[in-house]
């Protein structure tokens, strides 16, 4: 770890853009781009671990995505299963608890069960947290939570209670949001949350994404003064 970080973010979120660019830059299908993605995942997950981050969450499948060729949504399933399958040791080995925000509902059996099975083997590890947000929007997290309330004739509620029957309930809000391939956009993903949130565009696309890259994300956090509304003394 470098010892020009000095501030840390307890809770940092990726926007994953740039997958299938990343392809067609290159002559190829955007297939190869969601499984080059798949390997800057791990390497963002093991460069958190490194640095001392105690939460990390992707974004990796949007209530949006469903939008996309089904050539394309299947083939993103199918690099999901086969990783989840082959890297079952991987989080253990490695101390990452394994948590996920959305709904799983739509996603096929075998998909479920692997993510399933790895949430259940990593619940009682202390280290890093990586969440996986899949089928998730940070709209439909709001209007679940309300229906919650409606459901339990909650007539009034404040900011505290409401974080705590959002998906992220168990995570703190994120302090540094990165979405990579220099788009400016939150496209839907932790709204209520992201409040607060210093938020970063690199121009990178995120198949190209590494430790060192993650290194250059922290450099221009800790340049950032957080005042959450309030002013310096």
């Amino acid at each position: 770890m470098t010892q020009r970080i000095k501030i840390l973010p307890k809770h940092i979120a990726f926007i994953m853009d740039g997958n299938g660019r990343w392809a067609t830059k290159r002559g190829l299908a955007r297939y190869y781009g969601h499984k080059e993605g798949i390997k800057a995942v791990e390497r963002t997950m093991l460069g958190c671990k490194n640095f001392g981050i105690e939460y990390c969450t992707f974004f990796a499948f949007s209530t949006e995505n469903w939008r996309r060729g089904e050539d394309e949504i299947n083939g993103i399933f199918e690099l999901l299963r086969d990783y989840l399958n082959q890297n079952k040791d991987f989080f253990i080995k490695n101390q990452i608890k394994v948590n996920y925000i959305g709904v799983l509902d739509p996603f096929p059996e075998d998909l479920k069960s692997a993510l399933l099975s790895i949430v259940d083997k990593t619940k009682n590890i202390e280290g890093l947290t990586v969440t996986f947000a899949l089928n998730y929007g940070g709209r439909d997290d709001i209007i679940r939570a309300v229906n919650k309330l409606l459901q339990n004739n909650t007539k009034q509620t404040n900011e505290k209670d409401f974080l705590a029957i959002l998906d992220t309930k168990d995570m703190p809000e994120p302090d540094f949001v990165v979405r990579t391939s220099g788009e400016q956009r939150i496209s839907n993903f932790l709204l209520f949350q992201m409040a607060y949130s210093e938020l970063y565009f690199p121009k990178i696309y995120w198949p190209s994404f590494n430790e060192r890259q993650l290194e250059k994300c922290l450099l221009e956090y800790q340049k950032r003064n957080r005042r959450f509304g309030g002013v310096n003394k």
